[in-house]
Parts: C-alpha cells; structure tokens; sequence
C-alpha cells in the first residue's frame, strides 16, 4: 500500500459495456427540464412581502426603486420598455410630474418610438390633464403625420370632450396629408353624425379626386342616392364615366350605374347603358355585366332581347375560337349550332361557308373526318330548315368535288347524296351518284349501301349485277359470298346458290373460311342434301385436320334420323383419333377424346365405354430448360404434357413410370405399416433431378385388375382445360 502511494496512482477500473445499442426509450434534455419543473426541484420560495409602516420606510423603497430604475436606464438608454416601466411606476404613486418629467426624457432618446407618444398621451388623458394630452398629440402629429393612430387617437379624444370644431379641425389637418381611404371615410361618417350632409358632400368631391378608383365613385353616388338626392346621384355616375372616357373603362361602374337607373324604373336607360358598356368593354373582361344584363333582360325584356342578349355573348365566344383556330371544327360545331337557331338563313349560310372554307392543310383522311362533317350538317340545313333542294345538291356535288378521291374516299357522303335524290324521287340520278363512286373508289361501305338500296326498290337482277363487281373487288370477302348465296336461296334458285358457294370455296384466299364452309354446309342442311353434306365435310377434312371439325361431323351424323346414326358417329370419331395421332396440339386430341366419351356416356354401351377411356391420356408434370434471348440460361419451366397410350413410342415411358409408382408405394407401406392405405385418395410423386416428371397415382393401375375410373384420370385435366 505504501509503495501504491509513493509510485503512481491507481486508476479505478472502468466497468465495461458489453451492449453498446441505443436505449429503447431516448430521454431528451427537454424532458429532463419538464419533470425537474414538475417536481419543483429547483422552486425558490417568493420573497417575503414587506410592509411599510412609516413615511422614513417609504421614501426609503422609493429611494431604492429609483436608484434601480436609474441604474436600468443608465446601463441602456434605448430599452424603452425600461422607461415606460419607470414612468408607469411613478404613475402608479400618484407622482405625475415626475412620469412627464420621464416621458420627456424618453422622447429626447426616441422621439420617433410611436408606443412611447401613446403611453405618454393615455398617461395625460388618464389623469384628466386635457391639455397636456391636445399638447402631446399635436407634438406627435406634427413630426409623425404618416402614423394614422395617432390622428384616430386624437379626433376620438376631441368629440367624446364634445369638442366638435377642434375635431373638425384635426380631420381638416389630416386631410392635407392626402391620407388613406379610410381616413376620409371616417371623416364623412363624423359629418354625417352631425348631419352635416353638405359637408360631407364636400368631402367626397375632394376624395374621388385624391382616391379616383371606381369603387369611391360608386361610394360616393350611392351615398348621394341614401340620402335622397337622386340627380346628384346620377350626375355623379356621368361625371365618372366621363372621368374615365373610353380608355379606362371597368365593367363595375356601369354595373351598379344601370342598377341605379333600375330601381328608378327608367328602363330604357338601363338598356342604353348596358348597350353602350358592351360596345366598347372587351368582351373577356365583361362577364360580369353579360350576366346582369342577362337577368335585366329576363326581368323586364322581352322574349326576343333575351336571346339576343344570349345568343351575342355566345356568338363572340365562338368567334374567338375560330378566330385563334380557323381548323378546329368542334368550335364550328357549336357556332353553327348557336346560329341555327336563327330564324333568317342568310347568316347561317355564311357562317356555315366561312366553315367549310378552313379545308384541312393534309390530304390524310384522320384529318378530314370532322370536317366532313360540316358538309353533311350544311346539306341537311338546306334540305330540312331551308327547304331548298336545289342549294342541297350544290352542296353535295361540292364536297364530292373537293374530295381527293385518288387518296381517299367518304362513303357516308356518297350514300347521302344517293338518299336525298331518292327523296327527291330522281331515282335516275341516285344511280348515276352511285355508280361514279363505285368506279371511282370502291369501298365495301358503298357496295354494302348500294347493294341495299337496289334490295328495297325489289331490283334484284341489278343487285346480281352489283354482287358480281362486288366480288370482282373483293373476292376474298367471305360475307358478300355468303350474302349473295343467301339472295338467290331467298330468290329460290338453289343451283345458283349452290354454284355461288362452289366458287367461294375454290378461291385461293378467304378472310374467313370457316365461316363460309359452315354457311355452305348449312346451306345443304337445309335442303336437306345429306349426301352432299357429307362429301362437303370430307372435302374440308381433306383441307384441315382441325379437331372442331371432325366433331362437327360427328354431331351431324347423330343428329340424322337413321338406324345406324349411332355407328357412323362412332366411326368418325375412330377416323379422327387416327388422323390425330401424329397431331403435335395434343389439347386437341384430348378435346376429340372428351366428346367422344361424353357421346358414349349417353348413346354407348360398357364396352365401348371401356374402350374409350382407356385411349385417354395420362397427365404428366414436365420440366424444361429456359434460355433467354442472349443464349444464357434463364432456369426451368414446369409444364403439364399428355401421355396417350395408343402412341407406341410411350410405351416403354408409362412401363417405368408405373414401376416407379409401385416402388414408392411399397417404400411407404414398409414405413409405416401401420397406417392403412386410402385406396380413394391419390398420392403424389416427388419430382427429382433426374425424372423431373410428376407421375399421376393410375399409372401404377393401368398393369393391375383394376382401371382407374374418369373422375381419377381427369380430374385435373378438366380443371386445366377449363
């Protein structure tokens, strides 16, 4: 121990801290404050109160209070909260002269402290010293006379003493310095507490000239019109117009001008008015005056001065559209809409010319789609407001001029025109239209709607004739074969309808051929030429090998009424099984192998039962490589393929899938023998790197006594497929 004290000194050893993660619960410095103010840990006891009880104590505190504020001021003389403490506590002990006496101290520190005149002067007017306050508040006005409170201050304090002329005198004062609109106001409402109308009137004249908004002149009118003075009033709202002229005119004035000359029930100087605002307000800015004439109009107008009110306001709306945008035809829709309602066509006519002018600058046809339309709207005008056919044919053979038909072609208007000289009952014409449109730009839309035309004048040679170009252009349209087959069948010649469809299905290209082979088909249905249909499926099998096909033929054997309907189904399903079986879609297989059992659940027998649901195929749960687009390796992909077992080439696959179902099964039975086996329910096989198959539990069967029944072979299949 003795030597620890000589040498050095020990260092206490620091615990170490094993877990250095923050706390769950940070505790801030603010918190630490809160609860030590909470527990009043650092609470001082107030001060003892103290009691004086002779005047030598009391010239004592105030020696003492002085000696502190003095020392306050000394140490910064601009605090002039320090001041005003010192002058209200003199104030307090009744010492009057002395808070002045420091008042004006303070004023010689800071004559521009504004809070400082205002205590000084509520000091002076607190002690009723009446004229020590008019002193003070004339010195402060005098060298701050851009500060309004103290001018408020004092005309407040001059009329509750009763002193009207002073405080008539002070505002007179202010008004020289050119104040705020609300200093003026206040100035009128003053006179006005004392009826002093004139006066006030005075003050308004110099006010809209010192303050010249519209507002102060609508004020100043207004206040002329409360008190009964109506020509004064309406010489006002002129003399404001004119102030203004027609360089600075605001939709305002003349809004509350004609509601002036409304409730005065002069009417028709609230129209001049309204008229004259509109002229020469522009439009934009003057909503609000459209509106109020509008109302005017509704209350007091007639039917007609109301939709010219409307119908003005709209119209140069869409002016200015068209005007910023001469191609943007919606606006011209909405113009012209608007000026149909006009009873004279002359205007219509020229907006609707002044429209069609505005041709699109590209000859593509997405840009002439809407202003094709102002064609139609402008015949349609003609012949059904306008009644004349004559300016509607004009029209018509206008547009079609104009129409770059080499490009593009409009057969809506073809057709139109082609309608109206119909209605016109100028049949010769129509047909004439037509035939143009179809020898200079055949469309299916033209065909279609001539073809229809001829049907309902009962011209059927013509619409023969027609089907024949039709099919010159178009010989790969499916429907206008059928349709034409369908004509003659309706005509009731058969042959030609059965040469027509021939044809049809002779053509190297179809849009859509099953859709005519079906329409063919049903055709001989019909006639009931079963012979003829069944070489017609045999002659589309020879085409296609499409499974839907072969059902339908299927279908149609058993729909016929025979003895061996039932036999001849059955052997078609066996042909198409055959001419199946090297199908790479093994769905459709599948499907071909569905409807058949679903036949023989319902027509068959056991045995033929049997027979087809054991051509079904097994299910199988397949894993393939993935490689990406770069030729790197993108992972494996599981897919479900169909194992039929008519394909000999799957023989040897089905034989080693069972084994191996039968191995895992005994595996599992010597594990756990004592667990009995459910026979109902399937179990599933592990996929393992080298099978990578899933094998369905019947595989195992298909070597037993016993089949597998459908539900257990298709459960999933049926789920898959749906």
């Amino acid at each position: 121990m003795a030597s620890t004290a000589a040498g050095k000194q020990r260092i206490p050893k620091v615990a170490k801290v094993k877990n250095k993660a923050p706390a769950e619960v940070q505790i801030t410095a603010e918190q630490l404050l809160r609860e030590a103010k909470e527990r009043e840990l650092e609470l001082l006891p107030p001060p003892p109160k103290q009691k004086i009880t002779d005047e030598e104590e009391l010239n004592d505190y105030k020696l003492k209070k002085r000696k502190g504020f003095e020392d306050n001021i000394r140490k910064n003389r601009t605090v002039i909260s320090n001041w005003i403490k010192y002058a209200q506590w003199e104030e307090s002990l009744k010492e009057v002269q002395r808070a002045r006496s420091i008042y004006e101290r303070a004023l010689d520190v800071d004559h521009r402290n504004i809070a400082l005149w205002l205590k000084y002067a509520e000091m002076e007017m607190k002690n009723r010293q009446v004229n020590h306050a008019r002193n003070i508040w004339d010195r402060a006005i005098t060298i701050l006379p851009r500060v309004n409170q103290f001018w408020y201050k004092y005309t407040y304090m001059e009329e509750m003493l009763g002193n009207i002329a002073g405080c008539r005198l002070v505002f007179e004062r202010w008004m020289e310095w050119q104040p705020e609109e609300q200093a003026w106001h206040s100035y009128i409402n003053f006179e006005l507490r004392y009826k002093e109308v004139e006066k006030a009137r005075a003050t308004y004249e110099r006010f809209v000239i010192v303050h010249p908004d519209v507002k102060n002149w609508i004020k100043y009118a207004r206040f002329e019109e409360k008190h009964g003075y109506i020509a004064h009033s309406r010489r006002v709202f002129e003399r404001a117009v004119e102030f203004y002229g027609e360089d600075i005119m605001d939709e305002q004035l003349f809004v509350a001008f004609a509601k002036f000359e409304e409730k005065q029930k002069e009417f028709e100087r609230v129209r001049v008015i309204y008229k004259y605002a509109l002229d020469r307000i522009p439009k934009q800015q003057a909503q609000e005056l459209f509106k109020t004439y509008t109302v005017f109009e509704k209350r007091f107008g007639d039917r007609r001065g109301i939709e010219d009110v409307i119908v003005s306001k709209r119209r140069f709306q869409y002016e200015e559209e068209v005007k910023a945008n001469p191609h943007n035809y919606d606006a011209w829709f909405d113009y012209l809409r608007l000026v149909e309602s006009d009873a004279d066509p002359d205007p219509v006519r020229d907006v609707y010319e002044r429209a069609i002018a505005n041709v699109p600058p590209i000859q593509e046809k997405r840009h002439w789609r809407r202003y094709i339309y102002l064609w139609i709207n402008y015949a349609l005008y003609e012949e059904l407001e306008a009644r004349d056919p004559e300016r509607t044919r004009q029209v018509y053979q206008a547009c079609l001029e104009l129409i770059p038909h080499k490009k593009f072609t409009f057969a809506k208007m073809w057709l139109l025109y082609g309608q109206f000289e119909i209605r016109q009952k100028n049949l010769p014409f129509a047909r004439k239209s037509l035939g143009t449109s179809i020898g200079k730009c055949p469309k299916n839309k033209l065909f279609k709607g001539y073809i229809e035309l001829e049907l309902q004048l009962r011209e059927f040679d013509r619409c023969r004739k027609l089907y024949e170009k039709y099919l010159e252009f178009g010989p790969e349209n499916c429907t206008t074969w059928i349709k034409f087959a369908e004509l003659e069948t309706i005509l009731g010649d058969m042959d030609r309808a059965r040469a027509i469809y021939e044809l049809a299905i002779g053509q190297p290209r179809l849009d859509m051929p099953e859709v005519l082979w079906k329409s063919y088909i049903d055709f001989e249905i019909e006639q009931e030429e079963y012979e003829k249909t069944r070489e017609l499926y045999r002659r589309l099998l020879q085409r296609t090998q499409h499974v839907k096909v072969w059902i339908s033929y299927a279908q149609f054997e058993l729909s016929l009424e025979s003895e061996d309907r039932l036999a001849k189904c059955q052997q078609i399903y066996e042909e198409a099984n055959k001419a199946m079986r090297n199908c790479e879609e093994k769905e459709e297989r599948l499907m071909l192998l569905e409807s058949w059992r679903d036949l023989e659940a319902e027509f068959g027998t056991d045995v033929t039962q049997e027979r087809v649901r054991k051509l079904l195929p097994e299910k199988v749960k397949k894993r393939r490589k993935l490689q990406a687009e770069d030729g790197s390796d993108a992972g494996w992909e599981e897919y479900y393929d169909y194992i039929f077992p008519e394909d000999s080439a799957n023989q040897p696959n089905l034989k080693l899938l069972a084994m191996a179902k039968m191995w895992k099964k005994q595996k599992q039975q010597e594990e756990e023998p004592e667990e009995p086996e459910d026979p109902g329910e399937p179990e599933e096989s592990e996929d393992s790197e080298s099978e990578k198959v899933e094998v369905p539990e019947h595989q195992e069967e298909q070597k037993g006594a016993e089949a597998p029944t459908e539900q257990d072979t298709y459960g999933d299949e049926k789920k898959n497929e749906s």
